[in-house]
């Protein structure tokens, strides 16, 4: 347990259903309030019904990007952090320099990853 990260809502957007269970369980065990997203449609639904604290957003969701949550979680002034398997340069323009943490999640770095972005 985490107490930094206790009862921390978490949206957590991956479309890999194993990745998705990984992440699931390592924020739970650190004590988030985690719901999972696995298409661009559900994390949109979710992120319009829940006040999130921060969001975990894997960049490619099949054919599609998770960019358009990402845009609705920035005026909700919602911290979030991308996650890919490409070099955080790889993020267009207005995204570029936001933080970003490397697939396949290391457990640590994911959990470091939530609370720098609850930090700001």
């Amino acid at each position: 347990m985490d107490e930094t990260l206790q009862g921390i809502r978490v949206l957590f957007v991956e479309d890999e259903s194993l990745v998705a269970m990984l992440g699931e369980d390592v924020l739970s065990e650190a004590g988030c309030e985690v719901t999972v997203a696995m298409r661009l449609s559900e994390a949109l639904r979710a992120a319009e019904e829940i006040a999130f604290d921060v969001a975990i957003l894997d960049v490619n969701l099949g054919n599609e990007t998770s960019y358009p949550v990402a845009e609705r979680l920035a005026r909700d002034n919602t911290p979030f952090i991308f996650a890919t398997g490409y070099a955080a340069a790889g993020l267009p323009g207005a995204f570029a320099a936001h933080r970003c943490v490397q697939k396949p999640y290391d457990p640590d770095q994911l959990l470091a990853a939530a609370r720098a972005a609850l930090r700001g």
